[in-house]
């Protein structure tokens, strides 16, 4: 496997109008005749990665990165309260990466997404799977509602006092039992009025996915509240949103639906110790998907390691010639 490119920037970028009032960030990496791949990321409300790539084979990709509804260059942004979240759904980011595909001329693209960003994978490659070359996936969720549930209540045996915290923001009444209570309860307080309640509940949140990895082998502490205050406020309404409407997905949908990725080559890496997303869920998309392979590393969580690492960019690196 070849080592890694030297640093590559945008050549192009623009916004793409989805018709709505929504404005979708997009650039584009290494070169324009190049294989076409679009890396998603993940959240939902991270927004794309800003520094230059060099993962990718710059002679050898058309790399398109971009930032999903409501987020990081796209507009209008989640931070201001008047940003529709009713236009924000997995059907429409969806029709945004497809939109995006005609917009740019693509046939078909290798998908790369991490966390949150293989679910939209998952679910754009099983309504389009045509339009799909190859996937390669790291921190595999489906978002189903035991990951959400793990995530946000099941993950509190190991950090109890930090979950209790996480809870408390919410008013009594929301604070136990189901968790898509607790989470609809954080989403309504996501749209209050007052920026300084959205801050200060924006914080909380944070602070419990940190406390979430933050002992994960090669974990980062303080790796979610480390953005900008518009950023976190944007990240944790637009997650707070989704994870409480279960992402629109059916129970179990993309792993039932595996099969519509038969014939799609897949490669899928996963730390068995994260803490996030706990490994069980990606073994189980791998015995649902016969042209996927699973590689499962057990120095690594959430956030990978260098053994995880290289295996992506092996991936990347096979797929450039297919």
């Amino acid at each position: 496997m070849a080592d890694l490119y030297p640093p590559t920037g945008p050549y192009d970028s623009g916004y793409l109008d989805t018709g709505d009032g929504n404005r979708v960030y997009y650039e584009q990496l290494g070169n324009p005749e190049g294989k076409p791949a679009l890396q998603v990321h993940g959240g939902p409300g991270s927004g794309a990665v800003r520094r230059p790539t060099r993962a990718w084979d710059p002679e050898r990709y058309r790399v398109i990165r971009y930032d999903q509804r409501n987020c990081g260059r796209s507009t209008p942004h989640a931070s201001d309260p008047a940003a529709d979240m009713a236009l924000n759904t997995t059907r429409h980011l969806i029709e945004d990466i497809e939109r995006l595909r005609e917009h740019l001329g693509i046939e078909r693209w290798l998908l790369n997404g991490a966390s949150w960003g293989s679910t939209l994978v998952l679910a754009y490659a099983q309504q389009h799977p045509e339009r799909v070359s190859e996937i390669v996936l790291q921190a595999v969720t489906t978002t189903r509602r035991a990951e959400t549930d793990w995530l946000y209540r099941g993950a509190r045996a190991f950090k109890p006092e930090a979950w209790d915290r996480f809870r408390d923001v919410v008013p009594a009444s929301d604070r136990d039992g189901d968790v898509y209570r607790l989470l609809a309860a954080y989403s309504r307080l996501m749209e209050d009025p007052d920026r300084a309640v959205r801050e200060r509940v924006a914080n909380e949140w944070l602070a419990w996915e940190d406390a979430v990895i933050a002992d994960e082998p090669n974990g980062i502490p303080g790796m979610y509240s480390d953005r900008e205050t518009d950023d976190r406020i944007a990240f944790v309404r637009i997650c707070a949103h989704y994870f409480s409407h279960g992402a629109w997905l059916e129970e179990d949908q993309l792993l039932r639906n595996a099969g519509k990725l038969a014939g799609i080559p897949g490669v899928l890496v996963h730390g068995r110790y994260d803490m996030g997303s706990p490994v069980q869920t990606a073994w189980e998309l791998a015995k649902a998907w016969p042209d996927a392979r699973l590689h499962i590393f057990d120095d690594s969580g959430h956030v990978g390691g260098e053994a995880l690492r290289q295996t992506v960019l092996a991936a990347i690196e096979e797929f450039k010639d297919r």
